[in-house]
């Protein structure tokens, strides 16, 4: 495959889902603005829930994006460790579940976020 070729389908595969993701901001955020003021408001105890809602997603998506970028990084290195020295698997079965933890952090996080409501 030729590089040329590599990088159209990578720029398709950006877009594509740049476009979705765009389409599911569309979908799902008009029922988070929908709700009246009042009851949004009295429902958080008086802080707006929709900064609330929106700050737990912005937790939970940041350690998610986190544990993808980490376990990418760390998951090559260990299969190119592993290739070399089979007997290690157990060690990089360990550094991956190490950069997991970061999803749990940010699941973490975002509940305690929506605990305050």
């Amino acid at each position: 495959m030729t590089m040329t070729m590599f990088k159209r389908r990578l720029m398709v595969s950006v877009g594509i889902t740049i476009l979705l993701m765009v389409l599911s901001a569309l979908f799902f955020t008009p029922p988070l603005f929908a709700a009246d003021n009042a009851q949004a408001e009295a429902a958080a105890g008086g802080k707006d829930l929709m900064w609330v809602v929106i700050s737990a997603a912005v937790a939970f998506s940041f350690g998610a994006l986190a544990a993808g970028f980490a376990i990418s990084h760390v998951g090559s290195a260990a299969m190119g460790a592993m290739s070399e020295k089979p007997e290690i698997g157990a060690q990089a079965l360990i550094f991956i579940a190490l950069a997991e933890g970061l999803v749990v952090f940010g699941f973490i996080t975002a509940l305690m976020i929506l605990g305050k409501v």
